[in-house]
């Protein structure tokens, strides 16, 4: 084969592998897909790194823990390293924990779907399609083989501007969410090892007060 005809091979080859890709969907379709299936999950568990960048001097704090979610609005975050941290949602009460600090904090859940923290839009709090402008996200924020959503709430939030949902191409799952706050940091939750419907224990959503802390009593989530 000569030159000029490897050059054309190579020009239809491309062309047919462009005509053969699935055509991305419309914000507002994909929103209403991904929502769908996460209708269809009871619960769901996962590791995360948890890495936040702020501040003046834009710093860099990485957190890792594991994830544990039970719909309607139950979560546990358990915070390993580098400090030690507990945020346990039991669907009425958001319990706040640092053990170094002897501290817990007890805030209420926010009534109805308001996703008024970016933790608390995991837990079923908030509606994709309904509750915020959807548009597709900077390829900065779209990992190879993913869609990235940014999401605008309709209504302010308190907590968090804006947020990008990202996921799977194929399959939909949950691999980050980003969270932009009104300093101008973001948090960043990237997940793995997602198990889905195993059919966690409600205990595992209650938190049990520990003797000789101080128990602070807010109106309002604490993420």
């Amino acid at each position: 084969m000569n030159r000029l005809s490897t050059i054309v091979a190579l020009l239809a080859f491309g062309a047919s592998a462009s005509a053969q890709a699935p055509p991305r969907p419309s914000p507002d379709a994909l929103a209403r897909l991904i929502q769908a299936r996460y209708d269809r999950i009871r619960d769901f568990s996962a590791d995360f790194v948890h890495t936040y960048v702020g501040g003046v001097l834009r710093k860099r704090l990485v957190e890792r823990g594991t994830l544990q979610v039970k719909r309607p609005g139950r979560m546990r975050w358990t915070y390993t390293s580098p400090e030690e941290k507990l945020f346990v949602s039991d669907g009425s009460q958001i319990y706040s924990y640092i053990p170094a600090d002897r501290q817990v904090i007890v805030s209420p859940m926010p009534a109805g779907d308001q996703a008024t923290t970016a933790a608390l839009f995991l837990t079923g709090k908030g509606h994709l399609d309904r509750d915020f402008q959807v548009t597709y996200a900077d390829a900065a924020l779209t990992p190879p083989g993913t869609y990235a959503l940014r999401l605008d709430p309709k209504q302010a939030r308190r907590d968090y501007d804006w947020l990008v949902l990202v996921v799977d191409r194929d399959s939909f799952r949950f691999r980050s969410l980003v969270a932009a706050d009104q300093q101008g940091g973001t948090s960043t939750f990237e997940f793995s090892g997602v198990k889905e419907n195993t059919g966690l224990a409600d205990n595992s959503f209650v938190f049990r007060i520990p003797r000789g802390v101080d128990v602070i009593r807010t109106g309002g989530p604490s993420r």
